[in-house]
């Protein structure tokens, strides 16, 4: 990408579960020391032990994690339930659709968990608004796999060597398409209060919670004042939906066949084993460039995505409604929806690379759900290059390429492999190829059973 110093292929991200643990394990030691404190105290605590995993530094985990801890004054008993509390809550939230304005979308209506909390339909982009008839412009991504993901940074400097920082990876990071924010509470915010979306407000939010079978568990987990105020039990809803959301055997079990694989406690196929050479390989797929496949240097799984936001000039879904207008673009970190990054070019038309854990579950793909299974999303990475006319509108004999990005913007568009090939050339895939790659991504489904087949993944309902 444009202003990029070194390839892509040179990032790796470290997994920040375990620094995740390590943040809780750090607040229930200076729980320890403290006297016992109020039960919104210990939410405090938690939530800051919970919403660290979003960083990918050990140490800024512990700073944001142990001293919320310590200054709550808790209990390691008091922590842990306040833990178990706010998760019981933030899974009644989840699926409790009279928080919309509609009455009628949950949050998992878009993050259905039997499709690893992405959308159960094929719908490009997903229904709502008060009338359940409104659309916005983006496909819903999934929830799971999220932890890891680090603060959103425009140069994020992480290399192979330990301790080397010395490589500019570029924009990377933050937990929306255009990398906005950070936090899952923060994350949780806009679709609640999405026209387009959940469709609505503070007020309405916590009256529904007021009115809510919980509304006493909510009470005791966030303390008698928590519904003195719309602003406090909106804040106090956004912290259970974030600490539920970091739940780790729902949102990162790590238990598909990979995971196995890596383990030593299964064999991939040979179309599984061959496509894992095509993802991996630099100058066939390349895929693995910003999907990371391999274990990190301290083993832990790999996330299949570097977080890096990327342009690779995915076709215009004309099936949108916003995209009637021929003068609107969806251009990623630098507009509409983020608009801290307004008027700098050198971000428009780059989102967030998600991870590919669960992939074969998706029925909607790229950040305008333009396409709808597996085979097309890898034809039009082997493909968009050597036979563009396949995927871009043909006018008057010439292909409209890269038709979703002005112009002025293609600079910023990726050129690595493979997508460093021109119209002519062989594709980087052929047919039995394609299958072969879908059959690896079929392997990073979580609910791998030794032996063969699929686990119930309805753990969360």
């Amino acid at each position: 990408m444009a202003g990029v110093e070194t390839p892509r292929c040179a990032r790796r991200v470290r997994l920040a579960a375990a620094f995740a643990l390590t943040a809780m394990t750090m607040s229930l030691a200076a729980c320890d020391a403290g006297a016992p404190g109020t039960a919104a105290a210990a939410s405090e605590a938690a939530s800051a032990a919970a919403g660290a995993a979003h960083s990918s530094a050990p140490a800024a985990v512990t700073a944001s994690a142990a001293p919320a801890a310590a200054q709550a004054g808790q209990t390691r008993a008091q922590v842990y339930e306040s833990v178990r509390q706010m998760t019981a809550l933030g899974k009644q939230l989840f699926f409790d659709a009279s928080l919309s304005g509609s009455g009628k979308l949950a949050c998992a209506s878009c993050h259905s968990p039997e499709h690893a909390f992405s959308p159960a339909n094929v719908l490009s982009v997903q229904l709502g608004g008060s009338d359940m008839h409104r659309t916005g412009l983006r496909a819903a991504p999934t929830l799971k796999y999220l932890q890891s993901v680090p603060a959103f940074a425009e140069h994020y400097h992480e290399s192979d060597d330990e301790g080397d920082e010395s490589v500019d990876a570029g924009p990377t990071g933050g937990l929306t398409w255009d990398g906005r924010v950070d936090r899952g509470a923060d994350q949780a915010r806009i679709p609640l209060l999405s026209s387009f979306e959940m469709g609505s407000t503070p007020a309405r939010v916590a009256a529904a919670v007021k009115a809510a079978p919980y509304a006493d568990a909510f009470r005791a987990a966030f303390g008698e004042h928590v519904f003195d105020s719309d602003d406090a039990t909106f804040k106090a809803v956004l912290q259970a939906l974030e600490t539920f959301e970091q739940t780790p055997e729902i949102f990162y079990p790590y238990t598909s066949k990979y995971d196995a694989y890596l383990a030593g406690n299964a064999q991939l196929t040979q179309a599984e084993l061959r496509g894992l050479q095509l993802f991996n390989d630099e100058q066939k797929g390349n895929c693995a460039s910003c999907h990371i496949s391999q274990r990190t240097r301290d083993g832990a799984p790999p996330q299949f995505s570097d977080f890096g936001l990327i342009a690779i000039g995915v076709p215009r879904n004309r099936a949108l409604p916003v995209n009637r207008d021929p003068h609107f673009y969806d251009l990623g970190a630098c507009g509409p929806e983020r608009t801290d990054l307004k008027g700098r070019a050198e971000f428009c038309g780059i989102f967030r690379t998600p991870t590919l854990r669960n992939v074969a579950l998706k029925k909607s793909f790229f950040h305008n759900g333009i396409y709808h299974s597996l085979d097309q999303v890898v034809r039009f990475y082997a493909e968009r290059d050597t036979n563009p006319g396949k995927f871009y509108p043909v006018s008057k004999g010439k292909v409209q390429k890269f038709d979703d990005l002005p112009q002025k913007y293609w600079a910023n568009l990726n050129t690595d492999p493979p997508f460093d090939r021109k119209p002519g050339d062989k594709p980087v895939f052929d047919e039995a190829e394609i299958k072969d790659v879908v059959a690896f991504l079929n392997t990073l489904t979580d609910g791998y059973k030794a032996g063969g087949g699929l686990a119930n993944v309805a753990a969360a309902k």
